[in-house]
């Protein structure tokens, strides 16, 4: 008998093949969940106080890590101004909360990953604020002794690009925008979820960054300024082009800071290092590691990325143009890809962006002065901003009413 060969095209075959992936993530992390089940279950039995936190809470805030400091330190201060009591759960030993002389607010390291969810899991509290994604979908489960559970945004861009079915288990999801309100409803009727409160309080990081970069001082005699500042990943700007971008940057003479995603330090420290030698004796390449990201952009005059959402942090911020190098960004893990359309983000970057193609770099010097700023940029970028980044400055105090009324039943 003769076989013949089975024949798949790429198409085809790499859906099975992220059908495959995506299975495998599931029963890992399945696995995993029952696992610490059990250990939670057997610290119960043996009377272990840290794994049920019989103490009840009326309002907790969780922090994954210091870089969510500045989305919830206006809700903190907040708390701590009309003397609330607060408990403030963080992943970070040196989480900024901890340097802060607080009288009400009550911070706590309870460790990282499993060590910490544990400990979320048994928590008794009435309402529970977080940045961190995939409730009731990983590890980290509701707790039947928790009345709400809401996600705030940590960016103004769409709500719909988190891993799936990152925000369909919480109570609340609180946006920086009207318009993320849309696709949320549209997920939740295609997945026969019940309604979800979806309150517009804007957005707290660009808030503190907003006060920061006021007093971030003026270069006196500054060279014309060209910041890179890509999302990570195979798709992102550094690691798909690299070298073919930075060489012809750097042969300009104006100083190029380059900002890296936090995440590429940890994801691909390899890429970085390579580069990062490269251009070692390169005095006018500038390497921005901190936390913050303010510095770098009060002195950049133009800004090249792709679709990291620093662009928006930038552009409403700074109002200063961005130019853009197309990255194919594959949706299909995220919540976007159930809605087949394009994304605001994507859509609103082709209006107030400039798109910098690759055959474009050799002469990129030439490109980046012909690209000067004009007055229909500058509108679309006004128009975003409004769009995304509503109730400026007020979005700590419009958060902290939320919890109240939802626990108390009545506003503060």
């Amino acid at each position: 008998m003769m076989f013949l060969p089975l024949y798949i095209d790429p198409g085809t075959g790499s859906m099975l093949f992220s059908i495959l992936i995506g299975a495998a993530a599931t029963l890992y992390f399945l696995a995993k969940a029952a696992i610490i089940k059990i250990k939670m279950t057997m610290a119960g039995k043996k009377g272990d106080s840290a794994a049920v936190d019989s103490s009840y809470k009326p309002y907790v805030i969780y922090s994954e890590g210091k870089q969510y400091w500045n989305v919830f330190k206006p809700v903190v201060q907040e708390f701590e101004k009309r003397k609330i009591s607060l408990a403030y759960y963080t992943s970070s030993k040196d989480d900024p909360v901890f340097s802060e002389k607080y009288e009400f607010v009550k911070p706590e390291f309870i460790g990282e990953g499993n060590s910490a969810f544990v400990k979320l899991n048994m928590l008794s509290a009435g309402f529970v604020l977080m940045t961190t994604p995939g409730l009731q979908v990983y590890q980290l489960k509701r707790s039947k002794k928790v009345k709400h559970y809401s996600h705030v945004l940590h960016m103004p861009n769409d709500a719909t690009t988190y891993r799936l079915f990152g925000l369909d288990y919480f109570d609340s999801v609180l946006l920086s925008g009207d318009y993320q309100k849309e696709d949320l409803r549209t997920l939740e009727k295609m997945r026969g979820l019940p309604e979800k409160d979806l309150v517009t309080v804007g957005c707290p990081y660009l808030d503190v960054l907003a006060e920061k970069i006021k007093s971030e001082p003026e270069e006196k005699e500054r060279p014309f300024t060209v910041l890179v500042s890509p999302s990570w990943g195979k798709v992102g700007v550094l690691a798909r082009y690299g070298e073919r971008l930075l060489d012809p940057l750097v042969k300009t003479g104006w100083r190029i800071i380059v900002r890296p995603h936090p995440q590429s330090k940890k994801s691909e420290p390899e890429m970085l290092k390579k580069l990062e030698n490269r251009y070692k004796d390169n005095k006018n390449l500038i390497w921005d590691f901190e936390r913050d990201n303010i510095h770098s952009m009060k002195k950049a005059d133009m800004m090249i990325s792709d679709f990291s959402g620093i662009i928006f942090d930038y552009t409403f911020l700074c109002n200063k143009p961005v130019m853009y190098v197309d990255a194919e960004m594959d949706l299909r893990p995220y919540d976007a890809w159930d809605l087949h359309k394009q994304l605001w983000q994507f859509s609103v970057l082709e209006k107030m962006g400039i798109r910098l193609n690759e055959n474009d770099f050799d002469r990129i010097g030439e490109v980046i002065k012909q690209a000067s700023d004009s007055p229909e940029l500058e509108a679309e970028r006004k128009k975003a901003k409004e769009t995304a980044w509503m109730n400026i400055g007020q979005a700590g105090k419009n958060i902290a009413d939320y919890m109240i009324k939802t626990v108390t039943g009545q506003a503060e």
